[in-house]
């Protein structure tokens, strides 16, 4: 006889609001505070809607790994964000994302990521050159500020696409549409988050639709062109409205995720001098523009960047949705029902983590890799079919730009600050992350 499986719990609360304050508020203690009353599957009202909670990596396991094909990515970050980054490969699914996704990996081979490294390198140096220093510095900023230029320079070819006015509005364009996942008010009203962010995807669909005639016609080596060009063995390629989608998304996730680890890893650094120390030495030894085997042999600097990535994972929630009825650890999950993947809460448990909430790159070395005690202990680039495509440019841009900073600058923050952070959506420092940076 099989047995049925149980409901999860539900955690009662305001109706429409639920636990969306406590989230935006503190992410990591809601989840901790979820995950210790109410188990590894449960219920909340978030933003609107009743979503299934999954904590812990056996939990997330689950619907990451999606063996019985119940839970649809398209669906679950559609209800957050579908109208603003609306068919980027994110939110496709099952045939058609595999087929979006195989055409789009020609665009991410070894050789193209070789290339795109290469042209970070100066990018990187022109954009520092602009940094002025002083004993409040604000890090995120200026970080943000660069990251785009980046995005613009390995994704589209070049600044001489844009005005500094038209890369400042689109970079407010991004800011808006990614704000808006987290909105209690979703109709397109004025003065609104969902509102601006309708008008600001407006904005980037008329940016890129521009430009891309001249990239069919006069393709470079940037993204942009590649993703106009490439073919698959099969014969398929990308529809305009297609590139436009994709551009749209990838712009996002390029510069918005890179530019909070680069950021995690600064105050760290600033933290801990001695690790700062160690990260310049490596980086004084590369060449003065590295290649991405160069960038691929650091070992201080590649420990950092996974230490940061678990402190503060720049994506702490994935969404999904059940396209049918389903079962999560002895849980029955509905079909349609919206899920949170909270994969942030794996990086913080205390039973996977010793410490988890010290700085100690060390735990990522070969002789101790604490991230190996579970498959999904550590997953700041999500996993399974949708794990990020373009993790492995993110490790390159990030290195590239860390190694310029040690290399021209040094830089302190106080031991105490813990950085007010700004979860509405992807999460940033409120305040400027203010460091106190000196030349070398």
């Amino acid at each position: 006889m099989t047995v049925a499986a149980d409901a999860p719990p539900r955690r009662r609360g305001l109706p429409y609001v639920g636990r969306t304050l406590a989230y935006i508020r503190d992410p990591l203690a809601m989840m901790r505070d979820q995950h210790d009353r109410f188990g590894q599957v449960s219920e909340i009202d978030f933003i609107g809607k009743r979503w299934t909670v999954l904590l812990g990596p056996d939990a997330c396991d689950v619907a990451l790994r999606n063996g019985d094909k119940a839970f649809a990515s398209g669906e679950g970050w559609g209800y957050l964000v579908g109208p603003f980054f609306d068919r980027g490969l994110m939110l496709l699914d099952f045939d058609e994302h595999h087929r979006h996704r195989r055409i789009m990996q020609s665009a991410f081979t070894r050789e193209h990521l070789e290339r795109y490294t290469t042209a970070l390198q100066p990018a990187v140096a022109e954009g520092l050159d602009t940094w002025q220093p002083n004993d409040r510095f604000l890090a995120y900023p200026a970080l943000k500020e660069l990251t785009l230029d980046l995005a613009t320079t390995v994704f589209m070819g070049g600044a001489d696409l844009t005005t500094p006015d038209e890369l400042h509005r689109v970079n407010r364009a991004f800011i808006d549409c990614v704000q808006s996942a987290t909105a209690l008010v979703r109709v397109n009203l004025p003065g609104t988050r969902w509102g601006r962010a309708l008008r600001s995807r407006a904005t980037l669909e008329e940016f890129f639709s521009r430009h891309l005639p001249a990239k069919r016609a006069n393709p470079g080596t940037d993204l942009f062109s590649v993703l106009c060009q490439v073919t698959t063995e099969d014969g398929e390629r990308f529809s305009d409205e297609d590139i436009v989608n994709h551009m749209i998304f990838l712009l996002m996730a390029a510069h918005d995720t890179s530019t909070i680890t680069v950021s995690t890893m600064m105050q760290h650094l600033g933290q801990n001098p001695e690790w700062q120390q160690r990260c310049r030495d490596e980086a004084m030894s590369l060449p003065e523009h590295p290649s991405m085997a160069d960038l691929d042999g650091l070992t201080a600097i590649d420990l950092v960047l996974k230490e940061s990535l678990r402190l503060v994972p720049p994506v702490p929630v994935l969404a999904r949705k059940t396209v049918k009825d389903t079962e999560v650890l002895g849980h029955h999950i509905p079909a349609d029902r919206l899920v949170a993947v909270m994969v942030h809460l794996s990086h913080h448990m205390e039973e996977l983590w010793p410490e988890p909430e010290r700085f100690d790159p060390e735990r990522f070395a070969e002789h101790r890799r604490e991230d190996k005690v579970h498959r999904h202990a550590w997953e700041p680039f999500g996993g399974g079919v949708h794990k990020c495509l373009g993790m492995f440019f993110a490790g390159a841009e990030v290195k590239t730009v860390m190694v310029h900073l040690l290399r021209r600058f040094t830089w302190t923050v106080d031991p105490d600050y813990r950085p007010p952070m700004n979860y509405h959506s992807l999460p940033f420092p409120k305040d400027g992350q203010p460091i106190s940076l000196s030349a070398l």
